[in-house]
């Protein structure tokens, strides 16, 4: 069964939001590998539209960095599915919109054959996937930054969610990133070989 992966950036204090982290080349590449083992992007309606926003048209920009050129070049090309009940149409490159049944589309995913799904911020989608118990990998990236508000991770979960820590790295800008994988997976997946 495919794996899906959830790579959430926040504060020190346990803030989410994309929009303040410490974008540099080490972070796109990061993000770019981890890209590279994935078949799908799942994203909420705000995090689509930040994304949408820039990443489209990243490439023609000549003075990126080649980091973040590599990040557009693979984040414009996979497919991507945006779950949202207000947005009526996505016109993303590769994205279509899922309206109803997340959970059913994402259970449908994981069952198919293939690499693994990935969510990249989208807070409230993310948290109703781990609620199902549909979330397999955590990947923290804690940026050097305390926000005091904002919408915290994880607020909306309804029960205890055990996990393993996998790996960490810091990043010379002081982002550490924290690998967790769900136990109960683990379990199920060592049953099932």
């Amino acid at each position: 069964m495919r794996k899906v992966i959830l790579l959430l950036n926040v504060s020190l204090d346990g803030i989410a939001d994309h929009t303040v982290t410490i974008a540099d080349d080490e972070l796109h590449t990061f993000a770019t590998k981890l890209i590279n083992h994935l078949d799908a992007i799942l994203f909420g309606r705000t995090t689509y539209q930040l994304f949408q926003d820039f990443w489209p048209t990243a490439p023609e920009n000549p003075e990126l960095p080649e980091s973040m050129l590599a990040f557009a070049q693979k984040i414009n090309t996979i497919p991507k599915i945006v779950f949202s009940r207000t947005l009526s149409e996505v016109n993303w490159n590769n994205t279509r919109l899922v309206k109803r049944y997340m959970v059913e589309e994402v259970l449908r995913m994981k069952r198919q054959p293939g690499s693994d799904i990935g969510i990249f911020g989208s807070l409230n989608t993310a948290t109703m996937l781990i609620n199902q118990g549909l979330v397999d990998d955590f990947w923290q990236l804690v940026h050097p930054v305390i926000l005091g508000k904002g919408e915290r991770m994880f607020d909306g979960l309804h029960n205890k969610h055990n996990l393993k820590l996998a790996d960490t790295q810091t990043f010379n800008s002081g982002v550490v990133v924290l690998h967790y994988q769900t136990v109960q997976n683990k379990i199920i997946k060592a049953q099932t070989r």
